[in-house]
């Protein structure tokens, strides 16, 4: 029987030969017994590698390789496996990962099925660390320039931490020793899966309550651990969600030792959580004292003011002339006034009675009988001569006064004639009458010789 693999390698046509040792394989074959071989040789690994190349695909699942100085090794880790792990794999981290082999005929390689995902001992934890705060710090998250002044009395403090733990405690026994303040607790995970969403959530949560139910101040707090107990207060979510709140942030995680990434990213990181609530507030105590002293030295200021301003009136007082000083000219120039008054007044009286004594003299009763004998007959002239004029002095005579009915007196034929109806007026009344015929005297009467005044 001949060796296929011993045959010339000239031949045209593959030639199975019965009873041959060596069947030709397909391909999906091959990689079958492959697959069987590795899965079953190779069922639970453990392997330490640097991450290179790590990627998370929108169907959740997370593709990744493996390698140290000598190989690479594809990897993958499902849906379920990467939403569970502690910590968010990143290129340059040493891990070691849990798993089982098994190959990818579609591209003819082997990787690892990774279960499990850890940290590969402390010093990676702290690789993992530092790569990320400079990363964070890059983008600015930590720059001094954001950071804000806490406010001196804030009238609400929110509390971010855990509602069971000793920190609440401490926290509010602190506040109410030293200034006692409303405190809004949100309740949070600080450890395990879970807990860097939930502390993300709260901070962002307290930042979008209105206005008015919004705290002044925000604390982050929890007790003191391994670094792995505080890896929540490193994830990027926290770290992000503090750096973008709105309302100041004391950081206050771990022990005096302990520092985690947010406390870079608050305004202000506290040793420990009684410190943070120490730092939150003032002493009411001395807050008092404090105002008072001030109350003290503005009282002294404004009594040293007043004593120092009298003090420069009293200098300008003095340095000021007199009153007697001041209206001595006046009151002199008063005084003569007065006195030429008083001459002036007594001369104005002399005259006044000499032309008083001139008038009275006039008045004799002899020059008074006198003047009233001339005005008598004065007045008796002008009587007289009222008479004289009166025109119905003449019918006392047997004369008669024409007049028009309107009441003018007509003393021509062409008034009577143009009036038509007179009225006659005799000694002892009137008579009206009607013009019917007139005729002018052919000559002129002589007007009656009118009285001289005397």
């Amino acid at each position: 029987m001949s060796d296929p693999f011993l045959d010339p390698p000239g031949r045209l046509v593959a030639d199975e030969a019965p009873g041959s040792n060596a069947p030709a394989l397909s391909v999906g074959e091959l990689s079958q017994r492959l697959k069987r071989v590795v899965e079953g040789e190779f069922g639970h690994v453990r392997l330490r590698g640097e991450i290179s190349g790590y990627k998370r695909v929108a169907s959740g699942h997370a593709y990744l390789c493996l390698k140290d100085e000598a190989a690479v090794i594809d990897g993958v880790i499902w849906k379920g496996q990467a939403a569970q792990l502690a910590f968010r794999p990143e290129d340059g981290i040493e891990v070691i990962a849990t798993g089982r082999l098994t190959t990818y005929p579609g591209r003819s390689k082997y990787q690892i099925v990774i279960e499990r995902m850890e940290l590969a001992g402390a010093g990676a934890l702290m690789a993992l660390l530092e790569k990320r705060r400079a990363a964070l710090a890059a983008e600015g998250l930590f720059d001094a320039s954001r950071k804000r002044p806490l406010p001196f009395l804030p009238r609400t403090i929110g509390v971010v931490t855990s509602p069971t733990g000793a920190v609440i405690r401490d926290i509010l026994h602190r506040l109410e020793d030293r200034c006692p303040s409303h405190v809004l607790v949100w309740p949070v995970k600080v450890q395990g899966d879970g807990a860097a969403a939930e502390v993300a959530a709260a901070v962002r949560g307290f930042n979008a309550l209105p206005a008015a139910q919004r705290p002044d101040l925000i604390i982050v707090a929890r007790g003191g651990g391994s670094i792995e107990d505080l890896w929540a207060f490193n994830e990027e979510a926290v770290v992000r969600a503090v750096a973008a709140s709105e309302i100041p942030t004391i950081s206050a995680v771990g022990h005096e030792t302990d520092t985690t990434l947010c406390d870079y990213a608050a305004d202000l990181r506290a040793p420990t959580p009684t410190a943070a609530a120490e730092l939150a507030v003032p002493v009411l105590a001395d807050l008092r004292l404090t105002l008072a002293a001030h109350a003290q030295r503005a009282e002294r200021c404004a009594r040293r003011y007043v004593e120092r301003g009298r003090e420069r009136l009293e200098a300008q007082a003095r340095l000021m002339p007199t009153r007697d000083r001041l209206l001595g000219p006046q009151r002199q120039r008063l005084d003569d006034a007065g006195m030429r008054a008083d001459r002036a007044l007594e001369r104005r009286v002399a005259h006044t009675r000499g032309s008083l004594d001139r008038i009275a003299g006039a008045l004799r009763p002899a020059v008074l009988d006198r003047r009233l004998e001339a005005a008598r007959q004065r007045l008796a002239d002008f009587g007289r001569l009222l008479a004289a004029v009166d025109p119905d002095a003449p019918l006392q005579r047997g004369y008669a006064r024409v007049t028009a009915r309107a009441g003018a007196t007509l003393t021509t034929v062409a008034a009577a004639r143009a009036a038509g109806a007179v009225t006659l007026h005799f000694r002892d009344g009137t008579v009206d009458a009607r013009v019917e015929g007139a005729r002018a005297r052919a000559y002129a009467q002589p007007e009656p010789e009118q009285p001289s005044l005397l």
